[in-house]
């Protein structure tokens, strides 16, 4: 049995046995992590490794788990999908929260179904932080505090950029690792540190579990930057083009709020204030291009940090890209 992750790792199994999962000594499974920035053609080569071994395909995308979020999240269509089965993908309302350690807790629920069934996962996504969470596991972080969180949203408000501030005070680590504008991160970092009242990145090394049986082969893919910002320039053209200011009006008109978190997302909030009178679609286009080069600077940054990761200049769909990253799997005994 092999495991693959398209964003990050899999499952050897030894023991089945009332929802109990024993992984038994010398029992490790490959893994395969395919890595990389938006629009670097993860989803491309993760369903080309899925085909190959024979397996299925599960989300490592914050985004993608939300139903009827669809053109600006780029979801693979089901149509495209060569009949490889999907998890973890339209499985939340737009109104529902999902954090990290409920993703690592959901996949590994897939990913031992999975394994049952003698397939091979391949998790796929650009979620660099679910990806972890999945691999090394979460510190139990504490529940959280409607009270407080509703404060610090509202300082927010207020004054923007109080809260990135906050926390650079407290943790300058996880500060540096939470972008200034991502709220609900900023908001359960510092939720962490009071009611920790320590930082959150001292307690993030406590108690983890990290995932066991598995040899993770993590692939990175690097396409030159000036290629990756001219793809990124027009997939937001396309996305746009594919209707996705319709879309965020019917996903409105179906009785969902503006506050849902799905509609602060790239994309999302730029058809959303088209669809509010706030922007002109070209304006939407210019600003959604900017941030979205911007969010795969950071996603990069990001994957660097990943031990052992194997590296591959170019695109996923690149032919040459596709054989260079099945021979490395080869030479690690996947097939």
């Amino acid at each position: 049995m092999h495991g693959v992750l398209y964003c990050g790792r899999s499952y050897g199994i030894g023991r089945y046995q009332r929802g109990t999962i024993t992984i038994l000594p010398g029992e490790t499974e490959p893994l395969i992590a395919v890595l990389g920035p938006t629009a670097s053609g993860k989803s491309a080569l993760a369903l080309d490794v899925a085909e190959r071994l024979g397996g299925e395909i599960v989300g490592c995308d914050s985004l993608q788990l939300y139903r009827y979020f669809n053109i600006g999240t780029a979801k693979t269509p089901p149509a495209q999908r060569r009949s490889i089965p999907h998890h973890l993908i339209d499985v939340l309302d737009p109104g529902q929260t999902f954090t990290a350690g409920d993703y690592a807790r959901a996949a590994r629920e897939v990913l031992t179904a999975i394994g049952l069934r003698h397939r091979t996962p391949v998790i796929a996504g650009g979620t660099g932080f679910y990806l972890r969470a999945l691999l090394e596991g979460l510190f139990p972080g504490p529940v959280r505090d409607a009270e407080l969180r509703q404060m610090l949203e509202e300082r927010e408000n207020r004054r923007k950029g109080v809260l990135h501030r906050w926390l650079r005070r407290v943790d300058a680590a996880s500060a540096a690792r939470v972008h200034p504008n991502d709220v609900q991160k900023l908001i359960r970092a510092i939720e962490v540190c009071v009611a920790g009242r320590q930082p959150m990145t001292e307690q993030f090394a406590q108690g983890r579990t990290a995932l066991p049986g598995y040899r993770v082969l993590k692939i990175v893919l690097d396409p030159p930057r000036s290629e990756l910002r001219a793809r990124i320039d027009r997939r937001v053209v396309e996305m746009f083009e594919a209707g996705l200011i319709d879309e965020v009006r019917a996903i409105l008109a179906a009785g969902w709020p503006r506050s849902a978190k799905p509609f602060e997302s790239l994309g999302y909030k730029e058809a959303l204030a088209v669809v509010e009178g706030r922007m002109t679609l070209e304006q939407a286009i210019a600003a959604t291009q900017v941030e979205t080069r911007q969010y795969a600077k950071r996603q990069a940054t990001w994957f660097r940090r990943e031990r052992g990761a194997e590296w591959f200049r170019g695109f996923g769909d690149d032919p040459a890209v596709r054989k260079a990253v099945f021979a490395w799997i080869s030479g690690h005994n996947v097939r």
